[in-house]
This record gives structure tokens, C-alpha cells and sequence, in this order.
């Protein structure tokens, strides 16, 4: 399965690289929550801490990701050129910023005041992105199973924000719903029909791309974002009309779902051809281990309830699903699509009389290592905590939120240098001028 790029089309560096560098900030703050809150924080899925961490995650680093990489994406892998991607990005980056510190702090503090500003600011931010993609992607052809995940993805990410704006209006006293079944509806939306069928959609191109593995398979490719999002629809149905049975039937299949798509990739990561593993191949190799032990726990913890009574099970699931697996890809990724990014700009900046440096000068493998091992000591210690929250919460939280500024730092050096060569490539302008 061979994806043909459209560089000629990509987007300025600076529309998708605010939300890069961002990110890994508000996941910091994630961790410094832990730090605060202590071994209490991870005693409930509804702790409003959790809650607080949980959403600086999904909203403050994924979705910021998400979005961004959609920016470049969406016009080089599928052809759908955004109308004015720069003023696009300069509108949506403080939407999403304001929104997801605002979700975070309500959560954290019951203030229904900024829950409410919290749901209008990213109902906002996402409405105004999925009209502009839609737009984008409208009369493009459905000629990939990248473009049929990125086409099915948007209107996930929809259903997911407007479940996730009537619950926290729900907290914030103005509604009635059913928080519990809601809760797991807006999840299933957000994290296995938004999230995983983009990150399938993205994977077909990069893995085989970066990872130099064999392509996946057409037929399975084609299949898994229509799968994906019509279990979480049926799901969605069965909740609807309360079948009980079919729901939980939906939630296994989407597991299942899940399971072998990381399975799959795993399969695809044994058989590259590059022996020497970088950062994107352990931070990926990583996820999907995560990925499939919390899959694993969750098709049996759903399967006999009775026998897994301990109430830590969930946040044990959440901690290998949301900083073990998503946290690792996204965080992989960058270190990929970064440099290369700026390696681009800059060689089309030069326009061939000036080399651009090599992608390893933009932004070293050797920092990315060295990171990627305090991030694997921080999931480690976070895994742990869960069993042992009043021993290893904080040195969890630390050095977790140590991991997170360790990244935006190499982020940040790699933009200090894409604009160093810029001021050369300026100098150079000049004096031939």
C-alpha cells in the first residue's frame, strides 16, 4: 500500500509547528498535577485531578498534535489544500490553548464558569477546523484507505466534541445526562474513532515511510476505519436504547479492533529493514506494548467483572493507553516529522544553490534517545504508581513532567536552528542582491 506526497502543497512551517512545540508543555502540566495532588489522584477515574491530567493529555497534547499535523497533512497525503492554512493555525492555536487550560483548571476546581468557557472555546476551535478540512477533503477522491480515515475521522471528532461539551456543561450544572454511560460514549468516540482511525490513516504512510517496514495490507487498511467507527456507532445505538448486551458487544469488538491493528503493526515492525532502532522505532515499539496489554485488560476486565472487582483497573488501562500508547506515538512522530519539515522548507528555501542541513544536524538522534529513555522511566514509574500511588505518585508525576519539557526542549533547539540557516540563507540573498 503506496502513498503518493504532495510536498509542493505543504503548508508554511509555522502553521503546524505552534501546536508541535505547545504540546508537550500542557503534557508537562499533566505530570506536575500528579506531582501536586499525590497518590490520591490516581485512587478513582473520576478523581478531579485525573480528570484535570486526563483532558491536558487527550485535549492539551493530542488533539494540539492532531490538529496541527492535520494542517500539513491534509494537503500533501490527500490533496485537500486548507483555505489559508497559516491564518487557519493563528486562529485555532489559542482557541485550543485557552480551551484545554480552562477544561483542566474546571475540572480540577469545579468552577462551572470555566467549564462552560472551556466547552465554548473547543466547540469553537473544533467546529471551525472540521468546516475548514470537510471543505478541503469534499470533492477529493476516495483513491487510499489514508484518505477514507482521514474523511471518517472528522465527523469522530465532532460526535466526540459534542459529547465532551454536554458533559462538561452537565458538571457545570446546566444539563441533565447520564454522566457515567456519556463519559464512556465520549471516549469510545474520542479515543478509539477519532484517535485510532487517524492514527491508522497516518500510520499507513509514515510507518512504512520512517520505520522502513513492508506497507500494510490493502484490504485490512481499507477495512478498519469503516469497522472502527461503525462498532463505536453501533455502541453508540445500543447506549442509545439501553441493549446492555449489544454494548458491551460493541465495546469488545472495538477493543478487538484496536488490538489488531497494534498487533499488526508490531508484526510490520519485525520485518524493517533498518537494524539499528531510533527514536521513532522505541517510542513506537513501546506504545503498541502498552497498547495491546491495556487492550488485553480490557476485553477481560469487561468479559468478567466480577472476577477484576479492583477499582484501579481503569486507571490502570487509562495509564497504558494514554501516556503509554498515544503519548509515544504522537511523541515519535514529531521527532520524525519535525526535522524533516524544516529540512524541506529549507531546502526549497536554497532553491538548490544551498544545502540544507541533514535532518540528524536539525535536531540530533542522540537527544531523542536520551529523552525517550526518561520517558520510558517515567511510564515505568507510572504504572507502578498505580499499585503503589503513596510511595511512587510524585516521582511519577516528576519525572514524567521532566520527559514532556525534555521534549518541547528539543523541539525548540530544532526550531533555533531551522532559523539560524534561514538567517544565512537571508544573508546570502542580500549580498547577492
Amino acid at each position: 500500500m503506496q502513498a503518493l506526497l504532495s510536498f509542493e502543497n505543504a503548508p508554511p512551517f509555522a502553521a503546524p509547528l505552534r501546536f508541535f512545540i505547545t504540546a508537550p508543555l500542557l503534557a508537562a502540566l499533566a505530570g506536575l498535577i500528579l506531582v501536586w495532588q499525590g497518590g490520591d489522584l490516581l485512587s478513582s477515574r473520576w478523581h478531579p485531578g485525573l480528570l484535570a491530567a486526563t483532558h491536558l493529555l487527550t485535549v492539551g497534547f493530542m488533539l494540539m498534535v492532531m490538529l496541527g499535523a492535520l494542517i500539513q497533512i491534509l494537503p500533501v497525503v490527500a490533496g485537500a489544500n486548507l483555505r489559508q492554512p497559516l491564518q487557519l493555525a493563528r486562529g485555532l492555536h489559542p482557541l485550543l490553548l485557552l480551551g484545554a487550560l480552562m477544561l483542566a483548571a474546571g475540572l480540577l476546581f469545579g468552577r462551572p464558569g470555566w467549564l462552560q468557557l472551556a466547552a465554548a472555546l473547543l466547540l469553537s476551535a473544533g467546529g471551525w477546523f472540521i468546516h475548514s478540512a470537510v471543505q478541503a477533503l469534499w470533492r477529493v477522491p476516495l483513491t487510499s484507505p489514508t484518505i477514507a480515515g482521514l474523511k471518517l475521522a472528522l465527523p469522530a471528532l465532532a460526535l466526540s466534541l459534542l459529547l465532551g461539551g454536554g458533559l462538561a456543561l452537565t458538571l457545570a450544572g446546566g444539563w441533565a445526562w447520564p454522566v457515567s454511560g456519556v463519559t464512556d460514549l465520549h471516549a469510545g468516540w474520542a479515543l478509539g474513532a477519532w484517535a485510532t482511525v487517524l492514527l491508522a490513516a497516518v500510520a499507513y504512510v509514515v510507518v512504512p515511510m520512517f520505520q522502513l517496514t513492508p506497507g500494510y495490507p490493502a484490504r485490512a487498511g481499507w477495512l478498519f476505519p469503516w469497522a472502527m467507527c461503525g462498532v463505536v456507532l453501533f455502541w453508540s445505538l445500543a447506549e442509545i436504547f439501553r441493549f446492555a448486551a449489544a454494548g458491551l458487544l460493541a465495546r469488545q469488538l472495538a477493543a478487538g479492533l484496536g488490538l489488531a491493528f497494534a498487533v499488526q503493526t508490531l508484526y510490520l515492525q519485525g520485518q524493517r529493514r533498518r537494524a539499528r532502532p531510533d527514536a521513532i522505532y522505541r517510542f513506537w515499539q513501546g506504545g503498541l506494548l502498552c497498547a495491546v496489554f491495556a487492550l488485553l485488560l480490557l476485553l477481560t476486565v469487561n468479559a468478567l467483572p466480577e472476577a477484576f472487582a479492583w477499582a484501579g483497573w481503569p486507571v490502570l488501562i487509562g495509564v497504558l493507553l494514554l501516556p503509554g500508547a498515544f503519548v509515544a506515538f504522537i511523541s515519535g512522530m514529531l521527532y520524525k516529522i519535525v526535522p524533516f519539515l524544516a529540512w524541506m522548507h529549507l531546502q526549497n528555501a536554497g532553491q538548490g544553490k544551498v544545502s540544507a542541513p541533514s535532518m540528524g544536524k536539525l535536531l540530533p538522534e542522540r537527544d531523542a534517545l536520551l529523552q525517550s529513555r526518561l520517558y520510558f522511566t517515567a511510564m515505568l514509574l507510572l504504572l507502578l504508581a498505580v499499585f503503589f500511588p503513596d510511595w511512587l505518585a510524585r516521582p511519577a508525576g516528576l519525572s514524567f513532567a521532566a520527559a514532556m519539557l525534555w521534549l518541547a526542549r528539543n523541539l525548540w533547539l530544532a526550531l533555533r536552528r531551522y532559523r539560524a540557516h534561514q538567517r544565512l540563507l537571508s544573508g546570502i540573498a542580500e549580498e547577492g542582491a
